[in-house]
C-alpha cells in the first residue's frame, strides 16, 4: 500500500469517525424527544480499482419499531376514548349528586316531602303552605338545572369535536407538506431523518383522536389510513368537515339533521349504527357523548319529570281539576303529555295556581289547583293525598326506565345508580386502557435511545479516531523522512 493510499484511507476513517460522533451526540441529545428515531451511521468499504481504500459513508438510517409504535398508537386511541367517556360519566354522577348533597335531586325531593308533611300537619298555616310550594319549585328547578347541565355537556362535546377536527386537518396538512420535502430532499441526496421525526410527532397528535395505520413507501412518503379504511393521507391530505352547533338543547340531534356529522373530502361519513366512522378513538367518543350518552341521561331526567307530573295528574287526586288541566307540576303551564316527553325536565314548572308571584295562592295546595275560593283551613285531605302520590309505587311509563313499580324516591335513586354503575364501568375501562398504553409506551422508550450504549459507542469512535489520526501522523513522518533522504 502506498503512502498516499494509506493517507486516503486514514482520512476517510477520520471523516467517518467525525460523522459517527455527530450521530451519537444527536442520539444522546434527543433521548427524551418524542418521535425521535435512533440514528445509525451506515458505512461500507471504499474501493478504488480492485483495491480497498478506506471507508465510505453510505448514509444515516433512522431506526424505529413500527409494529410497537403502531400498537402504542392504537392503545393511545383506546385510552383517549376511555378517558372521554369516563370524564363525562364522572361529571354526570357529580351533577346528579349523592343523597347527602343538599343540591341533589334526592335531597330536593326529601325537602319537598318534608314540607308537604309539615303543611299537612298544620293545613291552616300559610307559612307551611308557602314552604311546601317553595319546596316544589326547588325540586322542579333542580330538574331544570340538571337538564341544562346535560345539554352543556353535549355542547362541550360538540365544541371539542370541532377542535379535534381542526387539529386533525392541520396535522394532515403538515404531514402532506413534510412528504413533499422528504421527496425533494431524498432526490438531492440529503438526509430526511429529522423530517421523519417531525412526521412522527404529527402522527402522534392524530392517533389519540382516530385509530390509524401508517405505511411508508420506498421513496420515504408516508401514507396514513384509519383503522376502518378511510384514506387520511396519500398523494394529498384528506379534509374532514364539521359544523359546530351555535347552541344546544334536547331537541337537537344527528337523526333529525339539526346537528352536524363528519364529512371527509365533502363526503358524508356514517356516524351511527353498528360500524360508525373512526370507531375507537377520542373523536368517536365525543360523538358518543353528544349523541348517545348525554341524550340517554336527558331521557332519564325527562322520565323522572314525566313520572312526577303524572303522579299529581292522577285521576281523582284533585277533584277541582277540569279535563286537560294540569296538577301541581306542569309542562311550562300545560298538562304533561307522554307524546312530548323529550325535554320535559327543562320545561317542568310548578302550577301558577299556587305561586303568588304568578297570580296564584298557596292555599290551593290544600284546597285544589282548580279551587275558586278558599276551603276549610283544617282540611288536610288533599295535602295527604299528594304525599301519598309521591310515596306510591307505580309503573314508570318512560322508555328510559324499565317498566317496574317504583316510588318517586326509588326512581331518583335508580337514576343515580345507573349513572354510578356507568361511571364505575367507564373507570374500569379507563384503567385497563391506561395500563396497556403505559406498558407499550415503556416498551417503546426501552427500544429508543440507550444512553449507556451510546456512550460506549462514543468511546469506540474515539479509539477509531485516535487510530486513524496516528496513521496520518506516521504517514506524515514517513513523507518527511523520504523528503529528507531525497534532499
Amino acid at each position: 500500500m502506498s503512502i498516499s493510499s494509506t493517507l486516503s484511507s486514514a482520512l476517510s476513517g477520520l471523516t467517518a469517525s467525525s460523522r459517527a460522533a455527530d450521530v451519537v451526540s444527536s442520539n444522546i441529545a434527543n433521548a427524551m424527544t418524542d418521535g425521535y428515531g435512533v440514528r445509525r451511521l451506515d458505512l461500507a468499504s471504499r474501493q478504488i480499482g480492485n483495491d480497498g481504500s478506506g471507508v465510505r459513508i453510505v448514509g444515516i438510517t433512522r431506526q424505529e419499531d413500527t409494529v410497537l409504535i403502531g400498537q402504542r398508537r392504537s392503545a393511545g386511541a383506546d385510552l383517549g376514548a376511555s378517558q372521554t367517556a369516563a370524564d363525562f360519566m364522572a361529571r354526570l354522577e357529580s351533577l346528579i349528586g349523592a343523597p347527602d348533597d343538599p343540591g341533589s335531586l334526592s335531597a330536593r325531593l326529601a325537602d319537598f316531602e318534608g314540607k308537604l308533611i309539615s303543611a299537612a300537619n298544620a293545613p291552616w298555616n300559610a307559612t307551611h303552605l308557602s314552604g311546601a310550594v317553595q319546596g316544589a319549585q326547588a325540586f322542579a328547578e333542580a330538574l331544570n338545572s340538571l337538564s341544562d347541565d346535560v345539554q352543556a355537556e353535549r355542547g362541550r362535546a360538540d365544541t371539542n369535536i370541532g377542535l379535534a377536527v381542526d387539529q386533525i386537518n392541520a396535522s394532515l396538512q403538515g404531514l402532506e407538506e413534510l412528504n413533499s420535502r422528504i421527496l425533494s430532499v431524498s432526490a438531492s441526496g440529503g438526509e430526511v431523518a429529522s423530517l421523519m421525526d417531525a412526521q412522527s410527532q404529527l402522527v402522534d397528535q392524530i392517533s389519540p383522536l382516530i385509530p390509524l395505520q401508517t405505511r411508508r413507501d420506498n421513496n420515504g412518503k408516508l401514507n396514513i389510513y384509519s383503522d376502518d379504511g378511510h384514506v387520511l393521507l396519500s398523494h394529498r391530505a384528506a379534509t374532514l368537515g364539521f359544523d359546530k352547533a351555535p347552541g344546544m338543547d334536547p331537541y337537537l340531534s344527528l337523526d333529525n339533521a339539526t346537528l352536524s356529522g363528519l364529512t371527509i373530502n365533502g363526503r358524508d361519513m356514517r356516524m351511527d349504527g353498528p360500524d360508525p366512522a373512526f370507531d375507537g378513538g377520542q373523536l368517536r367518543a365525543l360523538f358518543d357523548v353528544r349523541d348517545t350518552l348525554a341524550p340517554e341521561a336527558q331521557a332519564r331526567l325527562d322520565g323522572i319529570a314525566m313520572d312526577l307530573a303524572e303522579r299529581f295528574d292522577t285521576s281523582g287526586l284533585d277533584a277541582t281539576l277540569t279535563a286537560g288541566a294540569p296538577g301541581l307540576f306542569t309542562d311550562a303551564g300545560n298538562l304533561a303529555d307522554t307524546m312530548n316527553e323529550l325535554g320535559l325536565a327543562s320545561r317542568l314548572r310548578v302550577n301558577a295556581a299556587v305561586v303568588p308571584d304568578e297570580g296564584g295562592a298557596v292555599w290551593r295546595l290544600r284546597d285544589g289547583m282548580g279551587a275558586t275560593s278558599e276551603g276549610p283551613t283544617g282540611n288536610a285531605t288533599f295535602l295527604t293525598a299528594q304525599i301519598d302520590a309521591l310515596a306510591t309505587s307505580r309503573i314508570t311509563g318512560s322508555a328510559a326506565f324499565s317498566s317496574t313499580q317504583r316510588t318517586m324516591a326509588g326512581l331518583i335513586s335508580e337514576n343515580l345508580s345507573i349513572a354510578g354503575l356507568a361511571r364505575s364501568t367507564a373507570d374500569m375501562s379507563l384503567g385497563r386502557s391506561s395500563a396497556q398504553h403505559a406498558a407499550l409506551e415503556a416498551a417503546e422508550l426501552a427500544g429508543g435511545v440507550d444512553s449507556d450504549a451510546e456512550l460506549q459507542q462514543l468511546l469506540r469512535i474515539e479509539q477509531m479516531y485516535a487510530a486513524n489520526a496516528r496513521v496520518v501522523s506516521v504517514a506524515e513522518q514517513l513523507m518527511d523522512e523520504l523528503m529528507r533522504i531525497a534532499g
